[in-house]
């Protein structure tokens, strides 16, 4: 788990080294541990490194193989490298280091594109040929590494996060309309390859570019997930047993490959306790569990303690809980949002930065329960959307997921962003692509392959990264979603959803987590804005830099300000705090770097 960068000169120029030294100094906290830089004529490369697989200073990086001319930057974790590294010197290969990194330059070498098909974990990386001149991007199925990048004609530049392409300079820093249509109408999602920035682009997940020596750019798809029956029907046991297994052997990798000891972020909820009874029944002792909690309000809970505690004592596990206090998340909030890559309406967002820096004292890499409510329906939209029979499946989806409609996004922001309705455009297009036996078969494939990438997963990226921190999903593990995404999905939306997990979780977590109703990273002050936290959100959306600005209707703002309570969207989102995020996110991100 890394910081990586580079810069590709399209002119011949030598690469900047002075840019790649200012994108490494905003990728220190993802990499405390080593920084290293390569460069050889237009190609530059910068690296932070987080020790977690060889320890030794042989998987330093930027990682250069002078017998083979290539180069390579790395970030993330490859779970079936020993078993490519042991096909690999079968077919000849010699190796100076132990860890994974090596793995991915020798693949390349012997199977060009084709390597990345083979790669099972989560991954961005660069690769620099130096014999055919040609640099090589790609990013893992499910996009839970980063790939960022920006073209000025001259120069391609990429990086684990905008901060540090923006600290190189010459990034287009404008409001690009169709990204902002997408954040408020998908609570934050921006699918690739847009941001919300003009001038900043993203590589899709499972997707690979290819920049040849003449500048000519190749890119491609490399996986797709197929969601319909298979040919041979299954019944209800045999799909359990098999996502049981895969589910095993997720969890069984993310804890063997790793050179250090990994914890759990347990949040009370169904999915992380599963995750610490299966690494009990695979003989992990002494386990540390980490819980976050909040202070209540009258109309939610803060902290899910009394379900996580007694799944630490069942298995007796070093249990760290942490309380943190409403003037504590006020005080720290501005900390938070400068560690989001992209804006974040989640309101979990400052939870894990908070625990994260608390779990970073402890250890280094954690699992982490993200991806199991899309890939086996938890969400109370799923058999909302599943039930509805008329309509456009856009209109379907709509109805029960879209944060605003149209009409109301019109409403929101001034004229210079109206425009037609990018967001159904995109998800219209999305719904009908093949392999989905039934709409909700698409909706969920959407979820996993698309949505998930930029709420919950970049979000546990970003706010773990912050503090030097590794977090696994083994819900996210390509073979056990692949599979999950074939299982009918009457199964999985039986019992209010995850019916498979909770048949697992039977007689190995307490009944009272497993019946429980869906619970969510509880943070209520973001959600019940009152007090400190309005008028904080009242002072950025009055600011002059948001007035000069522009994006937003004044009479819009002046409405929620009015009445916050009132006004949230249909999955219970503060439309107040995605006003007042995006807003504060663009002053301390955007509005430095163009002064």
């Amino acid at each position: 788990m890394c910081g990586i960068c580079g810069e590709l000169r399209l002119d011949g120029a030598p690469a900047d080294l002075d840019a790649i030294a200012r994108m490494m100094s905003r990728l220190v906290r993802r990499g405390p541990d080593h920084g290293g830089s390569y460069s050889d004529g237009p190609l530059g490369f910068g690296h932070r490194r987080l020790s977690i697989i060889d320890l030794s200073t042989r998987s330093n990086q930027p990682m250069v193989d002078q017998q083979l001319g290539l180069a390579l930057v790395f970030n993330g974790t490859i779970y079936n490298y020993p078993e490519l590294r042991r096909e690999l010197q079968g077919l000849g290969y010699h190796f100076f280091s132990d860890g994974d990194t090596e793995v991915i330059l020798k693949a390349w070498h012997a199977w060009g594109e084709d390597c990345v098909g083979r790669l099972h974990g989560m991954f961005a990386f660069a690769i620099w040929d130096a014999n055919k001149h040609l640099l090589f991007l790609a990013r893992d199925r499910f996009g839970i590494k980063p790939l960022y990048w920006t073209d000025d004609g001259l120069r391609l530049r990429f990086a684990s996060s905008p901060q540090a392409l923006l600290a190189a300079g010459g990034v287009d820093t404008g409001i690009d309309p169709v990204a902002l249509h997408h954040l408020f109408t998908l609570h934050a999602v921006v699918p690739a390859p847009r941001t919300i920035l003009q001038g900043v682009r993203k590589l899709p997940p499972a997707h690979w570019l290819r920049i040849d020596a003449d500048g000519q750019r190749t890119e491609r798809s490399y996986w797709q997930l197929d969601a319909t029956r298979p040919t041979r029907p299954m019944t209800d046991g045999e799909w359990i047993e098999a996502i049981h297994d895969a589910l095993q052997t997720a969890v069984r990798k993310r804890r063997e490959i790793a050179d250090v000891p990994v914890g759990v972020l347990l949040s009370g909820g169904l999915d992380s306790s599963l995750l610490v009874a299966l690494l009990a029944e695979n003989g992990v002792s002494d386990l540390h569990t980490f819980s976050v909690g909040f202070e209540d309000t009258p109309e939610e809970a803060g902290s899910e303690f009394e379900y996580s505690t007694p799944v630490a004592e069942r298995y007796q596990t070093l249990h760290h809980r942490l309380r943190v206090p409403n003037s504590d998340v006020l005080a720290r909030l501005p900390e938070a949002i400068d560690a989001m890559a992209e804006p974040m309406f989640g309101q979990d967002a400052v939870a894990f930065y908070l625990l994260a820096e608390r779990v970073s004292q402890e250890i280094k890499v954690v699992q982490s329960g993200q991806g199991a409510d899309e890939v086996f329906g938890g969400y109370f939209w799923y058999p909302r959307i599943a039930a509805e029979t008329t309509g456009t499946p856009v209109d379907r989806l709509r109805k029960h997921y879209f944060d605003r409609d149209h009409d109301e996004y019109l409403r929101m922001i001034s004229a210079d962003y109206a425009g037609a309705d990018h967001t159904a455009e995109y998800v219209a297009a999305r719904l009908a692509e093949p392999l989905a036996t039934e709409l909700i078969d698409a909706v969920m494939r959407l979820d996993v392959t698309t949505l998930i990438v930029d709420d919950p997963v970049k979000r546990v990226d970003n706010m773990t990264m912050a503090w030097g921190l590794e977090a696994r999903v083994p819900f996210l593990d390509h073979h056990l979603v692949e599979i999950a995404a074939r299982c009918p999905p009457s199964l999985k939306l039986r019992d209010g959803g995850k019916y498979p997990l909770k048949m697992i979780a039977r007689g190995r977590l307490p009944d009272a987590v497993i019946d429980r109703p869906k619970g969510y990273f509880p943070m209520p002050a973001l959600k019940f804005v009152r007090g400190e936290f309005l008028e904080f959100m009242r002072d950025i959306l009055t600011s002059s830099a948001c007035c000069k600005r522009g994006v937003f209707s004044r009479h819009y703002v002046d409405q929620l300000l009015a009445a916050p309570d009132m006004h949230h969207t249909r999955i219970q989102g503060s439309k107040l705090w995605h006003l007042a995020l995006l807003e504060f996110w663009l002053q301390r991100q955007v509005d430095p770097m163009t002064q």
